[in-house]
């Protein structure tokens, strides 16, 4: 009779195996500094993997009090920058373990 069953201890090591991959790439994501642009690096915005703002960066020469509303699209827009960069570096480093999931990965962060 022959055992066609996978062998379970396997399959548990393997998980655990997986969780701690995506363990560490949790860490190394939320260790990582991104930097968001605008205005070709007038505005620059540096935050964590996690989004968590360290740093905003304005070059004096977009500081005009007559036009605080340019400022304004610019700031949003280093925001927005940077987390497209943190959403590459999830997707980068979570991504091939993900598939062994068949998951969204999203909600490891959400």
């Amino acid at each position: 009779m022959s055992n066609s069953l996978p062998d379970m201890q396997q399959i548990l090591a393997q998980a655990q195996d997986m969780q701690n991959q995506m363990e560490a790439a949790q860490q190394e994501i939320l260790a990582t500094e991104i930097v968001g642009q605008a205005g070709n690096g007038l505005v620059k915005i540096t935050m964590t993997g996690g989004g968590q703002v360290k740093e905003v960066a304005i070059d004096p020469s977009v500081v005009d009090p007559e036009d605080i509303e340019t400022l304004q699209d610019l700031i949003a827009g280093a925001f927005t920058d940077g987390h497209v960069r943190i959403g590459t570096l999830v997707e980068e480093k979570m991504g091939p373990l993900s598939q062994g999931l068949g998951g969204d990965i999203g909600s490891l962060f959400g």
